[in-house]
């Protein structure tokens, strides 16, 4: 399925007046979802599936105004020989490792994290996204500022998953 062929859906489900539709197939997986209400605008998600392991979904339109969708982390090794995994950003935005300024930070370096448990926020389209971890283990390095952009795919955290 092509671009075109997905502002096409977009528009069709739009002007057909449904509130969401699913469609899932083997290799791509979309959710259209319409404002209700005052709000007009329509999200859209999109989720490549290869054979091993779901992606995170990608909004590929959105206005302004419509809620975005925290994207599950991406744990990769940072290496062969590493004993450590590298938690990275799944979105483009700013870094926050406490949830609000007078409240403490989600983890520390040393701090014993499980899976489901949240390490940091990130500030993408003035929405907070809780990243969560999808491992258990011991942080074992922070790799970013508090208050600082990051990219997709940036190494955020370090974690001992012994």
């Amino acid at each position: 399925m092509d671009l075109k062929d997905i502002q096409n859906l977009i528009k069709f489900v739009a002007k057909s007046g449904a509130s969401e539709v699913k469609l899932e197939t083997e290799d791509i997986k979309i959710t259209i979802k319409t404002g209700t209400g005052d709000s007009k605008g329509e999200t859209t998600y999109i989720q490549q599936i290869p054979a091993m392991a779901a992606q995170p979904q990608v909004p590929i339109q959105q206005p302004p105004s419509a809620p975005a969708q925290p994207a599950e982390d991406q744990v990769k090794p940072e290496n062969t020989d590493s004993k450590y995994i590298t938690i990275k950003s799944p979105i483009i935005g700013t870094f926050y490792r406490k949830p609000s300024p007078d409240k403490d930070v989600f983890v520390e370096v040393g701090d014993i994290i499980k899976a489901g448990d949240v390490l940091c926020v990130i500030e993408a389209m003035k929405l907070f996204n809780e990243i969560e971890s999808e491992i258990s283990g011991k942080i074992v390095k922070v790799l970013v500022d508090d208050s600082s952009p990051v990219e997709f795919d940036q190494p955020l955290f370090l974690i001992d998953p012994s």
